[in-house]
């Protein structure tokens, strides 16, 4: 697998939104009966290139979300976003679940699945094309769309890392 470089982010001044992807009720059964706990996986992002994703478990719900809102704070990466689109086509995987992602025209919309389209919205990407392969456990879908937002590349960079101009880079 390719060596994923993430361009991490502070929180600092970000006024990020949250989304709740999925909540997961985990029950302990003991000696003196049923003990419920609950993790949630939430995704926050600014909508103009910064996201992040987190988990949270605790004894009830909305505490659970808190603490996956902080942990997803501590998580933000900067994700190249051109024009409402994605630079170019990009595939990872996370364990059993592989992604897709395309670039798309202006106007196309979010296409893509429930894990997907919350990260890609809270990114702030406007028009992609994505598909999720194999599993579709929400946790491994969303880090397989965060490892392959992270490999994601500006055209400017890959310019300047093969030294040749930036015309050259979009018409080969």
């Amino acid at each position: 697998m390719a060596k994923v470089s993430l361009n991490k982010v502070k929180a600092g001044d970000l006024e990020l939104k949250e989304k709740v992807v999925a909540i997961n009720r985990v029950v302990k059964t003991t000696k003196g009966g049923r003990s419920f706990s609950f993790s949630a996986l939430v995704v926050v992002g600014n909508e103009n290139g910064v996201v992040g994703h987190g988990l949270g478990k605790a004894k009830e719900v909305q505490l659970a979300i808190t603490k996956g809102i902080e942990d997803a704070k501590k998580n933000l990466i900067q994700v190249p976003v051109m024009k409402g689109t994605i630079p170019h086509d990009q595939w990872a995987k996370q364990g059993a679940a592989k992604v897709l992602i395309k670039p798309a025209a202006h106007g196309t919309g979010v296409i893509a699945g429930g894990s997907m389209r919350a990260v890609l919205e809270s990114a702030g990407v406007t028009d992609v094309l994505a598909k999720s392969l194999g599993s579709a456990n929400p946790h491994n879908v969303v880090k397989a769309t965060f490892r392959a937002l992270s490999l994601l590349r500006e055209p400017v960079a890959v310019a300047k890392t093969r030294t040749i101009a930036l015309k050259k880079v979009f018409n080969g």
